[in-house]
């Protein structure tokens, strides 16, 4: 990565399972029984580590020293960003589930368009490579299969990658993801996650929480409780804990290849919690970047364009975006993939 920057853009792999019929002894932990050591050998195959770790009734939240890792029940979450090995972890997830009483039900692979593409190690050089080896590590019991590559009008160079397979022709998942991408942060903003002068002695704990602070990442969903960590010299990963909603953020802020990430997950009728278009704008003004991608993934819940024209007004109200794409799909027992594309109304 030394000969051309840090690769901020993820790979995301999210694996849905559900208990054997067969299975005597159903515990309601499911994969969080997982022991610790066996989920480091899966990340050291992946070419990442744990940094800092938090859990509530709900799940179990994971920083790692490349983006994220969440574990629920009967659900894996893992984003990597830099060059790792992400879909090495595919067989082995699967393994350790089974060995539980679980059968994996769905998976989804999904991730943006690199900045640094050549950088990247095999197969991630080409998405048609990254279907086969995905395809290679699933069992044919996940035979709702489908890959796209969601490429924006205005700007091509930054495509949203799809890949999914469910066992299912209609989807179990009752969470809408939303994904959002952010590239050239505005420079004043990104200082505050590089690490200040007499901080390089300082443990990452504090250093990340000053970050938090000062960036204002706390004021994004004030119930959430921040798991965060800085990184040397510069760079910031932090998770949220909500009860059963999970949200991250990533942030690689060097100029010239700066890149930041928000993704939570959340439900659209659940009362007592924001408008997510409301959440989305104070994620994004944290970072006033140049160009903003939205990916929202509907699993079990209907399409919802009322929503995504709600992001795209208060987008363009409170921040000045504008909406330059926006593209549907549909993927068989995975739902709906909406992508949206924005930049400041001046360009």
């Amino acid at each position: 990565m030394a000969v051309s920057g840090f690769e901020g853009f993820e790979k995301r792999l999210e694996l849905r399972f559900f208990h054997d019929e067969n299975s005597i002894a159903r515990d309601p932990m499911g994969l969080r029984l997982i022991d610790f050591e066996s989920l480091d050998q899966v990340l050291n195959e992946v070419q990442c580590t744990v940094v800092s770790a938090v859990a509530n009734r709900s799940f179990d939240a994971y920083v790692l020293s490349e983006s994220s890792l969440f574990v629920y029940p009967t659900k894996i979450i893992i984003k990597t960003c830099g060059t790792t090995q992400l879909l090495k972890s595919i067989r082995p997830l699967i393994h350790l589930a089974r060995n539980l009483g679980l059968t994996l039900r769905a998976c989804r692979y999904s991730r943006g368009s690199f900045i640094f593409p050549k950088a990247q190690p095999f197969p991630y050089t080409s998405f048609k490579d990254e279907v086969v080896v995905v395809e290679e590590s699933l069992p044919k019991s996940l035979c709702y299969r489908k890959a796209s590559v969601m490429t924006p009008s205005n700007n091509p160079s930054r495509a949203w990658h799809v890949f999914t397979a469910s066992a299912d022709v209609e989807s179990d998942e009752t969470v809408v993801v939303v994904e959002v991408c952010m590239t050239e942060l505005d420079r004043v903003n990104a200082r505050s996650f590089f690490k200040r002068k007499g901080d390089e002695k300082s443990n990452s704990d504090s250093a990340g929480k000053e970050m938090t602070r000062l960036s204002g990442i706390d004021n994004i969903n004030a119930n959430a409780f921040i798991c965060d960590f800085a990184f040397d010299p510069c760079g910031y990963s932090m998770n949220g804990v909500d009860g059963d909603r999970y949200s991250t953020i990533h942030v690689t802020p060097e100029d010239g290849f700066s890149y930041a990430s928000f993704e939570c997950g959340l439900s659209l009728y659940d009362d007592g919690h924001e408008d997510i278009s409301e959440v989305l704008s104070r994620a994004v003004d944290v970072f006033r970047p140049s160009d903003v991608s939205i990916a929202t993934t509907y699993g079990g819940e209907d399409y919802n364009n009322e929503v995504t024209k709600r992001v795209e007004r208060v987008l363009a109200k409170k921040l000045g975006l504008k909406c330059r794409s926006r593209i549907m799909d549909e993927f068989p027992g995975s739902g709906t993939v909406v992508y949206q594309s924005f930049t400041p109304r001046r360009k």
